[in-house]
């Protein structure tokens, strides 16, 4: 599956009209496949005058991106956010681990429902008046598969906190390269790139793995376009470019 070019999802991205005014946005989760495509596109959009990154660790650049006068770094434990964030408008929350890498599914549900749910509302309290959040294929509060529990039961609680506007993205498989991100690889990740490549074409939309800088501007372009309620973008929408 051919991957669109940088310049082309940037491009796409901000397609968007312009808003009355600059906003100014929130990002959590800057060092995962998504959030470190998402936060160059928000440091560059128009529609943004300042860019605040939430971080467990300290960091000096992310994504080609440094602290300067249109984006801040915080060090955070997002077990014990501040009791006030600063001011927002939008919030971006691109947070999530794998029960393997968190040691058990108490400590996954922490980061993929507890710690999503609860930025979300500081940012909320912050004012932010509009969310765009990942999630996974297949979540729902009723699934019988534990991470597609965990998954549907975040969702359910972010739509509750009075955000005008939310955005939840739904991908299918991921395809980053982890190892510029110091991660450690995924099995099934692998697999999709090299062994369904050849027939890719024959693979459903809606389970196609897909690159993260793409659900990256997706959730950009949605987010901008605001509207109100929620909105669910699948993978097999945010492949075509129909999520905005």
């Amino acid at each position: 599956m051919a991957a669109a070019p940088d310049s082309a999802v940037r491009a796409d991205a901000a397609r968007t009209p312009r808003p009355d005014r600059p906003r100014t946005a929130l990002l959590a989760g800057a060092t995962g496949l998504i959030g470190h495509a998402l936060l160059p596109l928000l440091h560059a959009s128009p529609h943004y005058q300042h860019v605040h990154v939430l971080l467990r660790r300290a960091a000096t650049e992310i994504a080609g991106v440094r602290a300067d006068a249109r984006s801040s770094f915080h060090t955070v434990n997002f077990a014990h956010l501040p009791t006030a964030l600063p001011a927002v408008d939008d919030v971006y929350i691109a947070l999530g681990t794998t029960i393997k890498a968190a040691g058990s599914e108490a400590a996954f549900r922490r980061v993929d429902s507890d710690f999503v749910v609860d930025t979300a509302r500081a940012a909320r309290a912050a004012g932010a008046t509009r969310l765009a959040v990942v999630s996974a294929l297949g979540a729902s509060a009723a699934s019988r598969v534990f991470y597609n529990r965990v998954k549907g039961e975040m969702q359910d609680g972010v739509a509750q906190l009075g955000f005008e506007a939310v955005v939840i993205a739904q991908p299918s498989l991921l395809i980053g390269d982890r190892a510029a991100l110091g991660q450690p690889t995924r099995a099934g990740e692998v697999w999709a790139t090299r062994v369904l490549a050849p027939v890719m074409w024959m693979v459903p939309r809606s389970v196609q793995p897909i690159q993260a800088r793409t659900v990256a501007a997706a959730m950009l372009a949605a987010t901008l376009a605001g509207v109100a309620g929620v909105r669910v973008l699948s993978s097999a929408q945010m492949q075509s470019g129909a999520a905005r």
